[in-house]
């Protein structure tokens, strides 16, 4: 399975980046490394994760990488 990226996630990894990035550049790069790392798991896992709550079915699941939500929605 390969992921694919929202507009807004792109968005949001951004903007996760640039706050960060104002105290350490450094720091920052490593969390979104970590964050897109964390996604793969759900492209070669897709079983992984929980069920997100909100929506409560097997086609929406979550994994967290630290404070950060990462969703998968599966397109089958």
């Amino acid at each position: 399975m390969k992921v694919f990226w929202t507009e807004t996630a792109v968005e949001n990894l951004s903007a996760i980046y640039t706050y960060i990035a104002q105290n350490s550049p450094r720091y920052a790069t490593r969390i979104i490394d970590r964050i897109t790392k964390r996604s793969q798991q759900l492209a070669n896992f897709p079983v992984s994760g929980r069920i997100v709550p909100e929506f409560e079915t097997e086609q929406i699941r979550e994994v967290i990488e630290g404070s950060y939500l990462i969703w998968r929605e599966s397109l089958n």
